[in-house]
């Protein structure tokens, strides 16, 4: 097996609730709406998507009970602070909760991190150390 994710798939609670706060709050295209499933315009990275969250737990074999930290953060590295902070923002704006406010990361890095509507955890990162990193833009 290869180190690669063909696709991110969020089990969320309201389908509206997500497409509206990724579409209308960070400005997300949608690809694909399948009723059932919502996926994002991907600029050539591993497509994001959406699905009930019941649906998603059954059809994978587990409960869609959970709480607290699922081990699981979704990273976005940009090109500068100031993008960090812009970003940031427009989550926050957006109705994110903010769990780590934008500043300077312990290793040297610069990021903040939220939590979307469904308490998924997005990490916003920059680095001057890693030019080679996998900038989202």
């Amino acid at each position: 097996m290869k180190a690669h994710v063909s696709s991110i798939l969020l089990g969320v609670q309201d389908m509206d609730r997500a497409k509206e706060f990724y579409t209308e709050g960070l400005g997300w295209k949608v690809q694909s709406d399948f009723g059932i499933s919502v996926f994002f315009e991907s600029d050539g990275a591993s497509p994001v998507g959406f699905y009930e969250r019941h649906g998603l737990a059954a059809q994978v074999g587990t409960s869609p009970e959970g709480s607290g930290f699922s081990g699981v953060v979704l990273t976005y590295v940009v090109r500068s602070e100031a993008r960090v902070d812009e970003v940031v923002a427009e989550a926050q704006a957006a109705g994110a909760t903010i769990l780590h406010p934008a500043g300077p990361l312990p290793w040297g890095g610069y990021g903040g991190t939220f939590a979307d509507p469904d308490g998924y955890i997005w990490s916003v990162g920059y680095s001057e150390h890693a030019p080679d990193q996998p900038y989202a833009e």
